[in-house]
């Protein structure tokens, strides 16, 4: 508890956070470091803060309830002012000197940088152990350290269901049980026998080997024994689209395919006649639908069988090789976010350097820890994460988005969602997973409590966004308010880490809040094996991502063109530039593109120019600002960043999701928008107009007034005018992958949209 009154603590004071110190961290079987510092707001910030307050209050409460909450804060603020002064510790100072600590420098001395973590000024950081430069050696010295310890947990599926809903649509449902859990030991063994299975199969190292699954403890069992063996690993989404697949499997000329029985029956299979060089397809389930026919030469195998295969003894006897740190482990295929996606080569060092300083962020990372693994294994967010969690013994807990909470679309009524059973210490989500901001707002814990409960819970989530209070009333504010919502995630979460994308001020604000753990906010792209920068625990500033990790360093490159430049004030701006011993070997069969986007300096160290504009600020952490590529020029000549305006219009309340649009050849921006379904029928309730849901997106009365709140919130966020969309159109359904609109991401695909959205580009530029 003291751990997460500390974190609190720390959160809502407004001059400094409270240091992560790792003795002060609470873990199970340890002793707890009672923090005896007491801080009080002083008589302004209480008089703005119950003014804001009890003009929410004014809206559902009746007025004796404000008056009394009006005269509780004042009577407050009297009693506590003399004893904030009086009591103020030591700690006071060692807030604020932390809040002003800087955590990276430039090491040239040059605004432009380049810029290292201050622990990593002499040399950047490359592996774990001295020694280990080599995934396979990295998870062998994991299972010596911790060979009973849990592993890799999946539960088990008891029941499942259709349920049909009020418009006649069918869900399957399911209930499932506790998690089963496989130890570091016997990981190991399934590791050894399935890499020896491969080989027996005719898989030969240094030959590309796919893998095409959702998320599970087979793909990392999988991808171990391709790691040992040294088969280099091509990752394709699990959502992508037939002709993204086969150009894929076509360009990384591979024989054997890891897959799921659903993604066989469902995808793999109807373009296995363009693969021809498909030689084995190995099905991670134990039972294959049987009666399916498949194209001659392919032969189809379980996972089981594979493994029986390798522990004959002929198969355990013969030599392996190993592989060397400079060895390829990954090809990893992008998302497709700009066309069709691209193989990413990454080796077993870039993917040990990246993982080393991600860890260096993570503090008291160990064999305590379980971590909940749901996003795509394809996604190098996932991936590193997970590789973080298996070198240092933490067990990890399989999920999906269907089945992570109570509330989740597959768990049946009643029963429990994964968090709920798992109870995860560690999480990694994309800003679009991190609705779960939503699912909190859904929840029947709040919507379905009583008006009290709801409104102790909008005055808690107010208050603590102003000033400092005490210790005694945050632990209060845990018990009464926010302890049902940590208790969505499972109530022991102590670190989330969020990359992939932007997280909205706003959204990390909340989570930080309800969730009471620390947010994380990181930077990184597969080109750099997923690690650039993430803030540090004890920084609860929003709209940042830290500062560089200890294994790269991050220089900026003028652009003149936009406007961004190392010698700007106050911050010095350009396109961000990474290097370091993260940095990829390239694209795959790409060296145009290779040209294009990597570089070596003279010292030979590898850089890639990643497109993306930021800023450094005086501590030396990074904030994103712009994307080159998504700059487009008016008519008129001024110069649009869409991404800029669609990361400000996503905090309006009306937009789940929005696209902004632009040509060089018009004079105004328009935009495509996802509206939040609530929100709209809230609205057309408000304006009397009445419908279907496909009726009122159709609606013109309700486009004008989404319109209206799109530019107030524009406005509000001082967004040009010659930025603001002048006109939109609300789509019917939302953007998912399945739609092939957005990638596995959850990034846009402009291409793709402004094909889906082309009539009403004509009809909103008036050409229809």
């Amino acid at each position: 508890m003291t751990w997460k009154i500390c974190c609190l603590h720390s959160l809502f004071r407004k001059q400094a956070p409270l240091t992560h110190r790792r003795e002060s961290c609470r873990k199970p079987g340890r002793k707890e470091h009672h923090n005896t510092s007491f801080i009080f707001p002083s008589l302004f910030v209480c008089f703005f803060l119950f003014h804001s307050v009890s003009m929410r209050l004014k809206q559902d409460v009746s007025p004796v309830v404000v008056v009394i909450f009006r005269l509780v804060v004042w009577l407050y603020s009297l009693i506590s002012y003399l004893p904030y002064l009086m009591l103020r510790s030591s700690d006071s100072q060692s807030f604020s000197e932390c809040s002003r600590r800087v955590k990276a420098r430039s090491i040239s001395g040059h605004p432009s940088g380049p810029y290292r973590d201050v622990r990593a000024l002499r040399a950047l950081t490359t592996c774990i152990q001295p020694g280990m430069n080599t995934l396979d050696r990295v998870f062998e010295s994991s299972v010596c350290r911790n060979p009973h310890l849990d592993c890799l947990g999946t539960r088990e599926l008891l029941s499942e269901e259709d349920e049909t809903q009020e418009d006649g649509r069918v869900f399957k449902k399911v209930i499932l049980g506790e998690y089963r859990w496989m130890s570091y030991d016997q990981v190991y063994k399934e590791v050894r026998a399935f890499g020896s299975g491969l080989v027996a199969l005719g898989q030969k190292p240094l030959k590309n080997i796919a893998i095409f699954c959702e998320t599970r403890a087979e793909w990392i069992i999988a991808a171990q024994a391709c790691f040992m063996y040294n088969f280099p690993l091509v990752t394709l989404y699990s959502t992508l689209g037939g002709p993204a697949i086969a150009h894929g499997l076509n360009e990384a000329e591979v024989s054997h395919i890891i897959t799921s029985k659903e993604l066989l029956e469902t995808k793999l299979k109807n373009i296995l006649l363009e693969v021809p060089r498909l030689q084995h397809i190995i099905v991670v389930d134990d039972k294959l639908k049987s009666g399916s026919e498949y194209p001659r030469g392919i032969s189809v195998h379980s996972m089981a069988a594979v493994k029986r295969l390798g522990a004959h003894p002929e198969n355990v006897s013969r030599q392996r090789r190993p592989p060397c740190a400079s060895d390829v482990a990954v090809i990893m295929y992008t998302s497709g976010s700009t066309g069709v996606p691209k193989g990413v080569m990454i080796s077993h060092s870039n993917i040990i350097a990246g993982i080393t300083g991600v860890a260096e962020r993570i503090p008291n990372l160990g064999e305590d820890d379980t971590y909940i693994g749901y996003l795509p294994l394809a996604h190098v967010l996932e991936l590193s994460a997970e590789m973080v969690c298996l070198a240092h013994g933490c067990r990890i807990g399989y999920s999906s988005p269907q089945t992570l909470a109570d509330q989740s679309t597959k768990i049946k009524k009643g029963s429990k969602g994964d968090t709920s059973v798992l109870r995860p210490t560690l999480m990694a989500a994309v800003p679009v997973s991190c609705a779960l901001c939503t699912i909190v707002l859904n929840d029947n814990h709040i919507h379905g409590a009583s008006r009290f409960f709801r409104e102790l819970f909008v005055v808690h989530f107010v208050y603590p966004s102003r000033p400092v209070l005490t210790v005694t009333f945050l632990f209060s504010l845990y018990r009464l308010v926010f302890r049902k919502v940590r208790a969505l995630l499972g109530g022991r979460l102590r670190v989330l880490l969020s990359g992939g994308a932007p997280l909205s001020a706003a959204t990390q604000r909340f989570m930080n809040i309800c969730f009471c753990c620390p947010v994380g906010q990181g930077y990184g792209l597969t080109e750099t094996c997923g690690a650039g920068t993430i803030s540090q625990l004890w920084d609860y500033s929003t709209g940042r991502v830290g500062a560089p990790l200890v294994c790269c360093e991050v220089q900026l490159k003028d652009w003149i063109e936009g406007g961004y430049r190392s010698t700007d004030r106050p911050c010095p701006r350009g396109e961000i530039l990474v290097g370091g011993p993260n940095v990829t070997m390239g694209y795959y069969k790409n060296k145009e593109k290779n040209t294009e986007d990597f570089f070596v300096d003279k010292k030979g160290q590898r850089w890639f120019c990643t497109g993306d504009i930021g800023e450094f600020h005086g501590d030396g952490c990074l904030k994103i600002i712009d994307r080159k590529k998504d700059l487009v020029k008016l008519q008129a000549g001024e110069y649009v960043s869409l991404g800029k305006v669609e990361a400000v219009l996503k905090n309006c309340a009306l937009v789940d999701n929005i696209c902004a649009y632009a040509n060089s050849e018009e004079s105004y921006v328009i935009g495509f928008v996802v509206p939040n379904q609530k929100q709209l029928l809230a609205l057309a309730k408000r304006k009397c107009v009445r419908g279907l849901w496909e009726e009122l997106c159709n609606n013109p009365v309700i486009e004008e007034e989404v319109l209206k709140v799109i530019t107030e919130t524009a406005l509000t966020a001082q967004l040009e005018r010659f930025e603001i969309p002048q006109k939109i159109r609300l789509s019917v359904e939302p953007w998912t992958p399945e739609t092939g609109l957005v990638t596995d991401a959850f990034k846009l695909k402009r291409k793709e949209l402004k094909t889906h959205y082309q009539n009403d580009i004509e009809r909103m530029y008036g050409a229809k």
